[in-house]
């Protein structure tokens, strides 16, 4: 084969990216270069929640769900503006699919229906406790827990300032008592051969932790006979009753 027939064979094949346009060469088909690749704002945040979900929240990154969906880091920007905002669209909905409860009228008793019902919707849905724990974001679906218990510290005459903070004082026992069952929780499924409370207390201990030493074996016991609705009864009837000292002082 000559040098001429060569160059005329060469001229014949198509390349087998481009198929021979002219201008594409090294280019594959399909849409321009450079144009970010359109999201589904939906199925964005349903790849983030799944992450967060099955990993927590230390593993969700926009990188991380731009690699998923696979697009680009500033592909996602176009439709939030950064991952708190992210997160926030991962609560979106989420107390929505629990049906509120009926609740009593009297307002002492509303109260504590309600918080009972906080606890027992986020107990459900733990990795909640991550995304509420970075401060300030929640579910705005979720708000009229909030409002209501406000409304009801109120309407049992409680100060606007007292009503708030008898507000945060429920949330920190709900968050608080969740947390350290998630955290039981866990270290029931993989149990260490370390020593934790309160097994770590002996009878050396008895001087110092008299109390604790006394109680030790039976503390798991004890503290398994723990009804959540009974303590924030308790924790309503200090704060009402810390609010009507108040009023008289």
């Amino acid at each position: 084969m000559s040098g001429t027939e060569k160059t005329e064979k060469t001229k014949k094949t198509k390349n087998p990216v481009t198929g021979g346009k002219p201008g594409t060469a090294g280019r594959p088909t399909g849409r321009p270069v450079g144009r970010p690749r359109r999201l589904d704002p939906e199925v964005m945040v349903a790849t983030a929640r799944r992450i967060v979900e099955e990993e927590g929240v230390a593993a969700l990154s926009m990188r991380r769900v731009a690699k998923e969906l696979g697009s680009t880091p500033m592909a996602l920007y176009h439709y939030v503006q950064d991952k708190d905002e992210l997160l926030m669209l991962t609560l979106s909905g989420t107390a929505a699919a629990f049906p509120r409860p009926e609740l009593p009228v009297d307002p002492r008793e509303r109260l504590v229906a309600v918080a009972a019902h906080m606890h027992d919707i986020i107990g459900r849905i733990p990795w909640v406790l991550d995304i509420l724990a970075l401060g300030e974001l929640t579910d705005r679906n979720a708000l009229w827990m909030v409002e209501e218990i406000i409304d009801c510290a109120l309407a049992c005459g409680l100060s606007p300032a007292r009503s708030v903070r008898a507000y945060r004082t429920i949330w920190s026992y709900v968050y608080g008592d969740l947390v350290f069952r998630r955290a039981a929780a866990r270290r029931a499924e993989n149990p260490s051969r370390r020593e934790f409370f309160p097994e770590m207390v002996t009878e050396r201990d008895a001087a110092e932790l008299p109390r604790l030493t006394e109680v030790k074996d039976r503390w798991r016991e004890y503290a398994a006979d723990y009804e959540t609705v009974e303590e924030l009864d308790a924790i309503v009837d200090g704060l009402l009753g810390r609010g009507a000292r108040g009023a008289k002082a």
